[in-house]
């Protein structure tokens, strides 16, 4: 459902949280986020003009969360033993009478798992649009609080309690995940921009287990925005269970403020590429 990937393991170690085969992806576990990802204030915007009204699908901040395609069945267009191609058609609908079809490639390797959107914009008229992905990084079976996180970014995006975005400050303090810091008494619903990238045009999260191996989630330069979660105001079963380190292309609410905001004409195709690996 939704394309998600249900497990990722090297040698017996979980890179991200599982989820049971006949289980619905608890928290957005590994889900594909378009076409906007994270919140939209009051599920409502305008664009060209019009203005759109989303189902509320996060009734207690009173947003539209996460896009459209999570809970879709994708259909499969190719299979090998290490490679898989998904796709979906996203029909148009009330609230975002835009037609788009997105492909998910996911391809495995002895360098890890690399993964790329491909969506196209088939309709007749300009489409707004935003991609973002949901992994939850695996503590390799320890506490959260046993692990130490980073984040290759230098700057935090501020929110109201909605968890919408209200601006921008240096990340600093336990903010500041540019060295490895411990997991212990943080607590992180944030998105991060100004990333920093390695010599590859990588940005990079990790999650390193007290077992010493490291979880780790890259984006390239098709993405340039994290937002990053320890759970720990998601339902009980599910709290600190590991790490979201989602890489994104717009923040929360973009299409209201046309932050980072792709405007997709008719034909048009946008991609991104990122991975995970076990270090």
């Amino acid at each position: 459902m939704g394309a998600a990937l249900r497990e990722y393991s090297v040698d017996g170690r979980d890179v991200v949280v599982p989820f049971g085969a006949d289980e619905i992806s608890p928290v957005f576990n590994c889900a594909v986020l378009l076409p906007w990802p994270n919140r939209l204030r009051d599920g409502s915007y305008e664009y060209d003009g019009v203005t759109h009204q989303l189902p509320l699908t996060e009734p207690a901040r009173n947003t539209a969360l996460h896009g459209l395609a999570a809970w879709e069945r994708w259909s499969v267009v190719e299979h090998t033993g290490s490679t898989v191609t998904l796709e979906l058609e996203l029909v148009a609908r009330p609230g975002y009478p835009f037609q788009l079809v997105a492909q998910m490639h996911y391809a495995l390797s002895d360098a890890g798992l690399e993964v790329r959107l491909d969506v196209t914009n088939v309709g007749p008229s300009k489409a707004p649009y935003g991609c973002g992905f949901h992994p939850w990084l695996s503590t390799g079976g320890a506490d959260l609080d046993e692990c130490t996180v980073r984040l290759d970014a230098r700057t935090r995006v501020t929110t109201d309690e909605r968890l919408l975005p209200t601006g921008t400050e240096p990340a600093s303090g336990s903010y500041d995940l540019r060295e490895p810091r411990s997991a212990a008494g943080l607590d992180l619903d944030d998105a991060y921009v100004d990333v920093v990238r390695d010599d590859d045009g990588r940005s990079w999260a990790h999650l390193t287990g007290p077992d010493g191996r490291t979880a780790a989630v890259w984006m390239d330069e098709s993405q340039d925005v994290w937002q990053v979660c320890t759970g720990d105001h998601i339902a009980p079963a599910y709290r600190r269970m590991g790490l979201a380190a989602e890489p994104m292309t717009c923040v929360a609410d973009a299409f209201r403020t046309g932050e980072r905001l792709v405007h997709l004409a008719p034909g048009e195709r946008h991609g991104v590429r990122w991975g995970m690996t076990l270090l």
